[in-house]
């Protein structure tokens, strides 16, 4: 993504908040049914129903508006893990419980909305990160690291980044093969977790 990633601005008032949801939900909706190559600032605004003018006040392209709903995705994610990190009684509990409870919220983004989950995380994955999106996996990150190093594993900072590349491997997999079971998955990443920590 070489276009600008970012919005020019970001509301502040009730009317221009709802644009710029119109025009999110809209570049959503256009994404979900038809990809990342159907979605233009025209068929945007014409979705959301306002001008290309009012559009361009907030997003300058494209690129910024799946951008902000990637954003949308990590904001979404980083709330339901710290639903988990925050219970102390769960995190002091037994480990397959915390595990599991990690991989169900890791699977909620996919479980609210599968289409627009994968999507998603297939243009993460060509984006570039702005200083916001790279905070926002800098704070999942941390979290991880931290919880991990209070588990006693040797290098916290390499088993997170370990941990999450195959969980993430593993999610994708299953959206691509149309697995929508995100219990089972949940249990599935729990197990392979679960492994890794046994030789950690």
């Amino acid at each position: 993504m070489t276009s600008p990633a970012t919005p020019r601005k970001k509301p502040t008032q009730a009317r221009s908040l709802a644009t710029w949801n119109a025009v999110l939900e809209a570049a959503a909706h256009i994404l979900r049914k038809a990809g990342p190559g159907a979605v233009t600032t025209n068929a945007v605004a014409e979705r959301a129903g306002v001008s290309i003018g009012s559009l361009y006040q907030y997003f300058p392209s494209k690129e910024a508006i799946l951008a902000e709903l990637v954003r949308r995705m990590k904001q979404d994610m980083i709330e339901d893990f710290a639903e988990v990190l925050d219970n102390r009684a769960l995190c002091a509990g037994p480990l397959p419980e915390l595990v599991l409870a990690l991989m169900r919220a890791g699977c909620k983004h996919h479980a609210r909305d599968p289409e627009l989950a994968r999507r998603l995380e297939q243009i993460e994955v060509d984006m570039q990160l702005d200083a916001e999106l790279a905070a926002m996996k800098a704070t999942i990150s941390a979290r991880f690291v931290q919880l991990l190093r209070s588990l006693g594993v040797c290098q916290p900072e390499v088993a997170s980044r370990d941990l999450g590349a195959m969980t993430m491997g593993m999610a994708h997999a299953a959206l691509l093969s149309g697995d929508d079971d995100f219990e089972a998955l949940a249990h599935r990443m729990t197990r392979a977790a679960l492994g890794y920590l046994d030789g950690a």
